[in-house]
């Protein structure tokens, strides 16, 4: 299976970081925060990697290059006027394009989470799986119902947050061109339709949108790296 990270934003809520870096490459405890996602990729076993990139994307290229250096091989889909994150996949597609596998493993560029990617297994009986978490102080409202067979709905009491992280199938995108937009409404068509199951997890995760927030992280991430060391 191949998987893609969502790289191609302007981070217009990380101004003035973003003026002069791409969003991927803002660092948390020393490490770009897209390295992060590429390390718990290696871990869970993927080898082959897309990013799509727009604003500032020659940076993120000049970074990570062909991911030799994460034990990764790494292509990316240049926008150049950045698309939504539908678009940005469709546009994608003839790079995941493998005889292996129909799904790809979907990453929001934007995040960090202690999640487990190996835990992710293609279902059988749906074209979607999300891994959704409790919802954060700043988005208390949450985003899809998980229901007690595992199923994820638009509506329903106690919702949860989409991750951001996900296995998509090629299905999701027929019909649908790179003007397609968000990949809300994709998603959320597909639930009413029967067809996306959710995954909870109950680590951390954080929404990394706000200077305020890669602060925290920083702090976060910080922290535990002292004390691993310090139990050494």
């Amino acid at each position: 299976m191949k998987a893609m990270i969502l790289a191609a934003g302007k981070g217009e809520r990380m101004r003035p970081l973003t003026l002069a870096t791409p969003k991927p490459l803002l660092r948390a405890a020393g490490k770009p925060l897209i390295s992060y996602h590429l390390d718990h990729l290696r871990q869970a076993g993927i080898r082959e990697v897309v990013i799509n990139h727009a604003w500032l994307g020659d940076q993120i290229e000049e970074t990570l290059g062909n991911g030799e250096q994460f034990g990764l091989s790494i292509q990316y889909s240049r926008e150049g006027e950045p698309l939504e994150t539908a678009g940005g996949i469709v546009r994608a597609l003839p790079l995941l394009a493998d005889d292996k596998s129909d799904w790809i493993l979907v990453i929001n560029g934007d995040i960090w989470s202690d999640f487990d990617l190996s835990r992710l297994t293609p279902p059988a009986d749906s074209d979607a799986l999300l891994v959704v978490t409790d919802n954060p102080p700043h988005h208390p409202e949450g985003d899809f119902h998980l229901t007690d067979r595992g199923w994820l709905i638009g509506d329903g009491p106690d919702k949860l947050t989409f991750s951001g992280i996900s296995l998509l199938h090629r299905r999701l995108f027929e019909g649908l061109t790179d003007q397609a937009g968000k990949l809300g409404p994709v998603l959320r068509k597909a639930m009413a339709e029967g067809r996306v199951k959710g995954l909870y997890h109950p680590g951390q995760w954080v929404d990394v949108g706000t200077p305020e927030r890669l602060q925290a992280l920083d702090r976060k991430l910080g922290n535990r790296e002292s004390e691993s060391h310090g139990g050494q």
